[in-house]
């Protein structure tokens, strides 16, 4: 059985009633905040709560099941609504996945509305991440990828369990095979050779390790704190024999030793933080060979700006995802040349819509090995991430980097697509 999620004030009574005309006034106020959408708010006498001045037809009724609710609403929107939606005493009538996309596309109006109430559904209210020291970051990653194997193997791909953006080259491109072709991808851009080595910051259960090796001959040192998936990457090295070839490490990418031909860390750096990306050009520094190449795969953001205090709370404790300004911190100091920059956000937003597609097929499963509060907020931490990648909210950035006086650099991209 896994961990259920814990929620401070889960203890709270339910109170009910009828609606205080305050109350009325408040939830018309936020339908206010959030401009001109179609979403109307249910109270939990069934009174449905309209937007003063836009009369269409709701598209969306957000049900408030009770007035508790309501003031959490009021009172921290970015925190509390998740919170509520989890626990079922908010109900959404219509699409989820239409209600934050709406939400999101409201987002830059509603930044500019004042107090708590301009942040309904926007997200844009955030607590600072926690921590990552080194046991800040351990406590971090071990709050959402030691959850357990079994239930990321519910609806990530099977063949290579990737829990970062695949790539799709076709509209038809299965999840397995938009998976297998993002690590082909990352491996032409780094231009992998039989006999190259190669440092891992942050291999999750050893897929991108495993591909290196065993598809282009390289020999990979993997670094990762997450016990669970260093056991199952460990195990699958031991049954199918390439232990040889991947050396899974259970320890921090700051401890990262050794000289490498690549550097590569993909889906690692939204858990790093800022104040830790010197530190972490430090560690490239050190291991790169003078003709080496690097890439940093990672989710960003065009603007500074803080996870959403909810998903930063109960999903990605210390999650920060940078803009490509802050990723300068990790190349500038080392006098490292960016080579190439993708962004491949649309390719992660038909991720995730797979993702929700197999985790909805088996949340049965999820919810035996934990709760309904857990199968509900994982629901919509996956379908908020759609709407995120969708409206630009969140950036997908591959960084291809190399020495500054490394000259042997191809002279086109023909190598990516042959």
């Amino acid at each position: 059985m896994g961990k259920a999620l814990n929620f401070e004030h889960s203890h709270v009574g339910v109170t009910r009633g009828q609606p205080l005309s305050l109350e009325r006034w408040f939830a018309r106020k936020l339908l206010v905040a959030l401009g001109n959408v179609p979403i109307a708010l249910e109270l939990w006498n069934g009174e449905l709560v309209k937007h003063p001045v836009n009369h269409s037809k709701p598209e969306v009724r957000v049900c408030i099941r009770d007035r508790r609710a309501l003031w959490g609403l009021v009172a921290k929107p970015d925190l509390f609504f998740g919170d509520m939606y989890s626990q079922g005493r908010i109900e959404v009538k219509g699409s989820l996945m239409h209600l934050v996309q709406l939400a999101g596309d409201a987002a830059e109006d509603v930044s500019v509305v004042k107090g708590p109430i301009g942040s309904f559904f926007s997200g844009l209210l955030a607590r600072s991440p926690r921590a990552n020291s080194i046991s800040g970051s351990k406590q971090n990653i071990h709050h959402h990828y030691d959850l357990s194997n079994e239930f990321y193997q519910l609806w990530l791909d099977p063949e290579h369990l990737q829990y970062t953006c695949a790539y799709y080259p076709r509209a038809e491109t299965t999840l397995q095979e938009a998976q297998a072709a993002k690590l082909h991808h990352v491996c032409r851009k780094l231009r992998i050779q039989p006999g190259d080595t190669v440092i891992e910051a942050g291999c999750g259960w050893g897929g991108l390790a495993r591909f290196m090796a065993l598809e282009y001959g390289a020999k990979v040192k993997a670094y990762n704190i997450s016990h669970e998936q260093v056991r199952f990457a460990n195990e699958r090295a031991k049954r199918e024999g390439f232990t040889d070839k991947v050396q899974y490490i259970e320890d921090d990418y700051r401890n990262a030793s050794g000289h490498c031909d690549v550097f590569v860390s993909v889906g690692m750096l939204e858990h790093v933080g800022t104040r830790q990306y010197p530190l972490l050009g430090s560690v490239i520094d050190n291991c790169l060979r003078e003709d080496g190449r690097g890439l940093i795969h990672t989710i960003g953001r065009n603007q500074p700006r803080l996870m959403n205090a909810w998903i930063e709370k109960r999903i990605f404790p210390g999650a920060y995802p940078p803009t490509l300004g802050e990723m300068a911190a990790i190349f500038e100091p080392y006098r490292f040349s960016i080579l190439d920059v993708e962004n491949l956000r649309l390719h992660y937003a038909r991720t995730l819509i797979h993702w929700l597609e197999n985790f909805e097929a088996n949340h049965a499963g999820v919810e035996e090995m934990f709760d309904e509060t857990f199968v509900r907020a994982w629901r919509l931490y996956l379908t908020g991430s759609i709407a995120a990648f969708q409206t630009g909210e969140l950036q997908l950035f591959q960084v291809l980097f190399n020495r500054d006086r490394d000259n042997n650099i191809p002279p086109t991209r023909e190598h990516l697509y042959s």
